[in-house]
């Protein structure tokens, strides 16, 4: 039996979908019956409904422990992959109860079922800063904590120790470190809203350069290196390093939108995450832009994915074919 966490969302619905054209019971958590519907309709978006019946559901989460007792019965497989994505400084407490308590959690009743392995869907806001003399960020990178990071970035570090953790305590454990991943069927969320607002005409774009991955390639590694031999590793899937001017109007290209001719650049960028502070402070309404997420879209950092093409002599999709078959399967 494999376990899914976070089965509802844009890697996780993908994975479900993969491994159910295999043979293996499968087993996914939710926690309100709406969110099923959103794996579900991305089985129909990819003309495999027929699949969906194979997977059970266990209602839950994974800061709730009990459920947690009904999830793992019978499990041999793990992967990881429910977490709270947020840059809002608001959702501090969320994010550590989600994704650091959370995952030690999955930890727990990995060791306590004596799962065979457990993959760990971690994020490039976890890897190490550079160094003065460093070019580009590797997974043996060190984390720096005199460095800013966000709030997101801190808790998904944290929840990569609680992994190292399990290791230590002989549990076989793999973590996989994606970009900015691109996928068909969660446009209302995450990086779908990329999609989304481009679609109607985003006027903006920043130099900046962030590394992406296509959501298939993420998966295909995910289970390829739960059945290889490999463990206690992290790997960093990238496809391309790309600048936010270029990825906009590659998006906007396909969809024949209007691209984007306004730099933002890093004071007006300042300016804007400062009123909507002053916003989001007298109005409670969420964050839209925080001091790191304006940095991180003026930044230049390189990211290399060496490692695991190397390791499972990769051939990621490039991201121009990714935008694409996205676009493709979507309309």
């Amino acid at each position: 039996m494999i376990l899914v966490t976070g089965g509802t969302g844009l890697v996780g619905a993908h994975l479900l979908l993969l491994l159910a054209e295999n043979d293996d019971a499968l087993r996914a958590i939710y926690r309100e019956p709406s969110s099923i519907e959103k794996t579900k309709s991305l089985f129909l978006l990819y003309n495999k409904e027929g699949l969906f019946s194979k997977i059970e559901w266990v209602q839950g989460d994974i800061i709730d422990v009990p459920c947690l007792e009904t999830a793992f019965k019978n499990v041999t497989y793990v992967y990881h992959c429910a977490g709270l994505i947020s840059y809002d400084p608001d959702d501090e407490n969320a994010l550590r109860k989600t994704n650091i308590e959370g995952t030690a959690n999955i930890v727990n009743f990995s060791l306590a079922y004596n799962i065979k392995k457990l993959c760990h869907v971690s994020s490039i806001a976890a890897l190490g800063d550079l160094a003065t003399n460093e070019t580009e960020i590797t997974e043996e990178t060190e984390w720096n904590p005199e460095v800013l990071h966000s709030d997101y970035a801190i808790s998904k570090y944290g929840a990569e120790m609680e992994i190292w953790r399990g290791k230590q305590e002989g549990l076989n454990v793999i973590i996989v470190n994606p970009g900015i991943i691109l996928g068909p069927g969660f446009w209302k969320q995450g990086s779908g809203v990329f999609f989304t607002e481009i679609k109607k005409g985003f006027p903006f774009y920043t130099k900046g350069i962030s590394a992406y991955v296509g959501v298939i390639d993420v998966v295909k590694i995910m289970v390829l290196l739960m059945q290889s031999s490999n463990n206690g590793e992290r790997y960093t899937l990238i496809s391309e390093n790309v600048s936010y001017e270029k990825i906009i109007t590659q998006i906007a290209e396909k969809f024949a939108a209007t691209k984007p001719t306004l730099e933002a650049k890093p004071w007006l960028l300042g300016i804007a995450w400062r009123i909507d502070w002053v916003l989001s402070t007298f109005f409670r309404t969420k964050r839209k832009l925080s001091k790191y997420s304006a940095q991180a879209l003026c930044s230049y950092t390189l990211i290399s994915n060496d490692k695991i093409k190397v390791a499972l002599q990769y051939e990621f999709q490039g991201i121009d074919d990714v935008i694409k078959k996205c676009i493709d399967i979507q309309q």
